[in-house]
């Protein structure tokens, strides 16, 4: 059983790992040859994009990735494949106060593969938005750091800030750049003369300033709303750092007026719209289903990855069948260009 839930865990992770470059309109990871390599690494990223966020931090580390996640979703059928994908449930006090004794067994484990020198994510920010900038975080991934410490005090623990930088986390096509930032030591703590909750509170403090360092937009500021229009503008070839400081401009030196579509294009993206019209329904569809709309960008991230491939084959092998397999084999590569086309004409 374990060999099949190996060969699902690296089967998905190569898939994605091929896939987002595609996804994404312009995409850099940075800061991954800096990570400790003598010791165990949780993972606190910030969290704005649902299910992708995960995905996002796991695939571009090396080895398999272990991840804290909702206990209550794991039932049949999905249980197997939430272990496959080597995430570990956790019960949060909505889940009902007699469920929290659940965690400890999750929390025991944590701190073993942490002493093994494992890979663990968990998201410090405990839930799920649509801005940009931090939330306060909690003391979840803190804990667990120096807790697994305590328990493995020769073997070096680091907690690591991740910034996921989405231009726009609910459109395809978009920018992203995925920031891993400069690890916190844990074994540094363990001298600490304080009590543990002030220790613990002294990571988690430390820890919050340096995922703000990971951040095109840090913090909740009156400017905020201006730097949202203005980040879809900018390029996002740009490095990190560039972002950031254009970000932090006066705002009155911003323009903010976005381009209009030419005539031209409002047609083509009404056709492109029609051509599309059975695999964009769906997915909307789906993401009505959810009922929250922070699932929009993931719902999308996966409808280009199995929806809109299923629909494009069906469609060369109904026209394979009609008229020629080489005319079938030009149209799917039109059609996948078209889509590419389609979300280009939604991000102007």
């Amino acid at each position: 059983m374990r060999f099949f839930k190996n060969i699902f865990y690296y089967g998905i992770k190569g898939l994605l790992r091929a896939y987002t470059p595609f996804y994404f309109r312009s995409l850099r990871v940075i800061g991954r040859e800096n990570l400790p390599q003598d010791g165990g690494l949780i993972f606190s990223p910030n969290h704005q994009g649902a299910f992708l966020d995960p995905l996002l931090v796991g695939i571009y580390l090396p080895g398999r990735v272990f991840s804290l996640t909702r206990g209550d979703v794991f039932v049949k059928p999905y249980k197997w494949i939430f272990e496959a994908m080597q995430m570990l449930p956790v019960f949060r006090i909505r889940n009902g106060f007699s469920n929290l004794k659940n965690n400890n067994p999750t929390f025991e484990r944590c701190y073993t593969l942490l002493g093994q020198k494992k890979q663990l994510m968990m998201f410090s920010e405990g839930l799920h938005h649509k801005e940009m900038f931090l939330y306060p975080i909690s003391k979840g991934s803190s804990r667990v750091a120096f807790q697994a410490q305590k328990q493995n005090p020769n073997t070096p623990i680091y907690l690591i800030p991740v910034g996921i930088n989405y231009q726009n986390y609910d459109q395809p096509y978009s920018g992203l750049q995925l920031i891993y930032g400069t690890a916190i030591p844990i074994q540094a703590f363990l001298n600490n003369k304080d009590s543990e909750a002030q220790i613990i509170n002294s990571i988690r403090s430390e820890l919050q300033e340096r995922m703000k360092d990971c951040l095109w937009i840090p913090e909740d500021t009156p400017n905020y709303p201006n730097q949202i229009k203005r980040l879809q503008e900018l390029d996002m070839r740009s490095n990190f750092n560039s972002i950031k400081q254009q970000l932090n401009q006066p705002s009155e030196t911003q323009n903010t007026t976005p381009r209009q579509l030419a005539f031209i294009e409002k047609i083509i993206k009404r056709l492109l719209y029609g051509l599309h019209y059975f695999p964009l329904l769906l997915t909307k569809k789906i993401i009505a289903a959810l009922r929250d709309p922070i699932f929009g960008g993931s719902v999308k991230y996966a409808a280009g990855l199995f929806i809109f491939p299923l629909y494009f084959l069906s469609l060369s092998v109904l026209i394979g069948v009609l008229i020629h397999p080489l005319v079938a084999v030009i149209s799917f590569v039109c059609l996948v260009i078209s889509v590419y086309y389609y979300n280009y004409l939604n991000n102007i």
